[in-house]
């Protein structure tokens, strides 16, 4: 019975966390992940998550005031690339416990920092692309990025809408890397697939109208539910 309705309860559970990360620019995975693995493995839902993060990204940047400026965008990708090259070194050739629990420790500061004083961090230059790359690096050696990035788009910009859809068209492009590697290596299996093509048409319907409650959502409440998130995901990686 319960398999039977494994790709329902699937489909309500992504259009709840998807929505949630709509608004706020990330976590849909991250909770989705934590309820689903108990009807399908892991490995499963990671490939599968291409599909509504790359249909939140599509949708939140369409039905949005156009923000992003290319030229910005590319910087911060390079440099993330950069990192994720820089990351992939050392996951060959150091021991990574120490950088684990410092990037770790760092994370969740800059979280607690944004949850006391949510408008009093800047970032200029150097430091911002400091962040870009190690958002990268961690890319590349844990699998986690938002809760840098968001805190670099958190130390650049003013306006709610401008951070998420940095954030959207960050996560974006690189979920679009990641579906061309799954393709490239055959990771869609028939059962993602099937999934896919279930799920799609109620996520878009459902993430086309959560959309909107992003304009609803006021700027202080905004950076603190991001700034809150943050240091979720900092505390999460001393256990990751």
């Amino acid at each position: 019975m319960i398999a039977a309705l494994a790709p329902a309860i699937l489909t309500f559970v992504c259009v709840l966390t998807y929505s949630f990360e709509i608004v706020f620019g990330l976590a849909g995975t991250i909770m989705m992940l934590s309820v689903l693995t108990l009807l399908y493995s892991a490995k499963t839902l990671v490939v599968y998550s291409v599909l509504p993060q790359m249909l939140v990204g599509a949708i939140g940047l369409a039905r949005s005031p156009r923000t992003v400026r290319i030229g910005f965008l590319a910087g911060m990708l390079a440099f993330a690339a950069l990192g994720g090259v820089f990351g992939l070194f050392l996951f060959y050739r150091l021991p990574l416990q120490p950088f684990h629990y410092l990037l770790a420790g760092a994370i969740t500061l800059a979280g607690l920092y944004l949850v006391t004083a949510p408008r009093h961090l800047r970032l200029h230059g150097v430091t911002g692309r400091a962040l870009d790359t190690l958002a990268g690096m961690s890319q590349a050696l844990f699998g986690i990025s938002g809760p840098i990035a968001m805190t670099r788009l958190l130390g650049t910009f003013d306006d709610k809408t401008t951070v998420r859809n940095y954030a959207l068209a960050f996560f974006l492009a690189l979920n679009v890397l990641r579906t061309a590697g799954y393709l490239a290596n055959h990771t869609i299996t028939p059962q993602i697939g099937h999934l896919m093509l279930v799920s799609g048409p109620f996520l878009a319907v459902a993430l086309w109208f959560s959309n909107h409650l992003h304009f609803r959502v006021n700027e202080t409440l905004f950076r603190r539910v991001v700034a809150w998130i943050i240091v979720i995901g900092g505390l999460s990686l001393f256990f990751h």
